[in-house]
């Protein structure tokens, strides 16, 4: 009975099964869970509340908080890159609506303050008179 040589001797098959086994060990390694991440985003939207972001950057809070919403849900999932991703944009859009009713609120500041000048030049002229 004639015999076959296979291309490949037992020292490079097994070589060859223990590299496909880290790989597959590799790409079925989970992703941990982004606990801190979620953390992050929820104080990020506790930050925009005490701003007043409902008040002054309504659609950026509610967006944030939706996006929060779902990273908690793909976390419960566990589908932990996609929370994780949803919990950085949760976290970006709150502090868009933080930084917006910042800026709204000094805008307002300083058109009072102006307007508080008007006022003073206008009383000092009419006593001038």
């Amino acid at each position: 009975m004639p015999t076959f040589a296979l291309p490949f001797d037992r020292k490079h098959l097994l070589a060859v099964a223990a590299l496909s086994t880290a790989v597959l060990t590799a790409g079925c390694a989970s992703t941990p869970p982004p606990t801190s991440q979620l953390a992050t985003a929820q104080q990020a939207l506790n930050s925009a509340d005490s701003a007043r972001s409902a008040e002054f950057a309504p659609l950026e809070l509610r967006n944030a908080r939706e996006k929060l919403l779902q990273a908690e849900q793909a976390n419960l999932e566990e589908d932990y890159d996609r929370a994780r991703r949803l919990a950085e944009q949760a976290e970006w859009d709150a502090r868009v609506a933080e930084r917006k009713a910042q800026a709204e609120r000094a805008k307002r500041g300083l058109e009072r303050a102006q307007e508080g000048t008007r006022e003073l030049r206008e009383e000092s002229l009419r006593r001038v008179q």
